[in-house]
């Protein structure tokens, strides 16, 4: 089927539910492990406690994009009903994390949260494929990517921007500041009504031939086998980009999970007080464990408002994107090398800056990999599947994301770093290790098709 040239507005509001996916992604990397530590998670604990995430993602998203691939309802039609499940689902969760009153439920909210987002984000990912022709697919994942960058830069900046409008941010101990409490709440607010002024703005196109499309769905087979079957028929592009994937989704599952405790450490001298350590019966102990997590919250806030600045970068690489690929074709695989070169080069940077405010070029440099990430490998894959099966195939491919971060969460990290030294700092160096390796990976893919799709003059 000739699918129609969409304007840059039909592809903006098409894709604007993402804003809302990124606000609950950001607010999670960044301030999920400040929750733990405040619960009074040990830093060596927290890659662990973060396994939901992934394992949820490994059961969620192959199952959401077969379902969407099976499913056509008159109205919302074949994604957006997981759309707007996943927005409810999510909202709710992100509203009730901070106030979760011990770490196992705390863990516990991360799996509910991942797994309600992972309901809305697997289709949003079909949707550009199903509704864009393969000449726009490139300039469709970019849009997607300008929007997360805009989520991911105003979310991570919520906690310190409502401290800085007067909202306290001390708590008594074991205690998240209302601070946070409020950010996961507006949170929850822009989930809802950006995925709402999606499903409201935007159409989908029905199966060309409906009674073939009811047939299909009654054969036989079974879910298992269905995945088994795609998986084992999965083209060689697809393979090679899930090596890609595999480094540099390691990479960033190490920053979301250890950044804060390894940046307000070694780079604000301010890490977490333990409060075992403290006889809060002693005045002068009472004080003294106050200010040093007075200390450790602000130095979180500002790691979170830094870590905003990788969003706004893969922001200004997106905007850049789509200029240039609405008139253009460009060369994926070198993009993507180059991008995730600097990303692992910004990581690196973290050990050797000699002041706090040196980490807006390390962040800088993360987001223009990220920009990449979130949008050259799904257009290379797009053009190298079949487009009927693409809910099934995206959600098999983000079992590429998955696997890492579930590596990463059972020890990966830990190993990995305790090679170099045992300050959490060095997880920092192997996440930039690892995502220059992801870079040199995509020397491996050679489909000239997912490389470059030529727009017909």
């Amino acid at each position: 089927m000739k699918k129609k040239i969409l304007s840059f507005w039909e592809i903006w509001n098409m894709s604007f539910g993402f804003l809302g996916i990124q606000f609950g992604f950001a607010l999670q990397g960044g301030f999920m492990s400040r929750i733990f530590q405040t619960l009074g998670a040990d830093e060596h604990d927290i890659p662990l406690l973060w396994i939901a995430a992934p394992l949820t993602g490994l059961l969620v998203q192959p199952i959401i994009g077969y379902l969407s691939d099976r499913t056509w309802h008159p109205r919302l039609g074949r994604r957006r009903p997981y759309f707007l499940i996943g927005a409810v689902l999510s909202s709710i969760a992100l509203f009730l994390v901070p106030h979760s009153p011990t770490l196992w439920i705390a863990a516990g909210f991360l799996w509910i949260l991942d797994a309600s987002i992972n309901i809305s984000m697997e289709p949003f990912r079909a949707l550009v494929a199903d509704k864009l022709d393969d000449s726009q697919r490139s300039y469709g994942f970019v849009v997607q990517t300008l929007i997360i960058g805009i989520g991911t830069w105003v979310a991570s900046n919520l906690p310190w921007f409502i401290t800085y409008l007067g909202v306290s941010n001390e708590a008594a101990p074991g205690m998240l500041p209302m601070s946070v409490k409020i950010a996961f709440g507006i949170g929850a607010f822009v989930f809802m009504t950006s995925i709402l002024f999606t499903i409201f703005t935007t159409s989908e196109y029905p199966p060309e031939d409906m009674e073939a499309f009811e047939e299909e769905k009654k054969k036989k087979g079974t879910f298992i086998s269905d995945i088994k079957e795609n998986i084992g028929s999965m083209p060689s592009t697809m393979r090679k980009l899930g090596l890609v994937q595999f480094f540099s989704w390691f990479a960033f599952f190490t920053m979301w999970s250890l950044a804060t405790p390894a940046l307000t450490e070694f780079v604000f001298d301010a890490p977490a007080p333990v409060e075992a350590m403290y006889n809060m019966e002693i005045e002068s102990e009472a004080a003294a464990y106050l200010k040093a997590s007075g200390s450790y919250q602000s130095a979180a806030d500002l790691v979170g408002s830094y870590m905003g600045v990788y969003g706004l970068s893969s922001m200004g690489f997106a905007l850049l994107m789509v200029l240039y690929t609405a008139k253009k074709r460009i060369n994926r695989k070198i993009v993507h090398m180059s991008s995730l070169i600097l990303g692992g080069v910004g990581f690196l940077s973290m050990y050797f800056i000699p002041s706090p405010s040196w980490l807006i070029l390390s962040f800088s440099l993360i987001g223009i990999a990220w920009g990449s990430i979130l949008s050259m490998p799904y257009a290379m894959l797009s053009s190298s599947v079949d487009p009927k099966k693409m809910g099934v195939i995206m959600g098999i491919f983000n079992m590429f994301i998955v696997l890492p971060q579930i590596t990463a969460a059972l020890g990966g990290v830990n190993f990995a770093y305790k090679l170099i030294g045992d300050e959490s700092i060095y997880a920092m160096v192997v996440a930039g290790i690892s995502l220059i390796v992801a870079g040199l990976c995509n020397l491996l893919i050679t489909d000239k098709n997912a490389i470059s799709y030529q727009l017909p003059e």
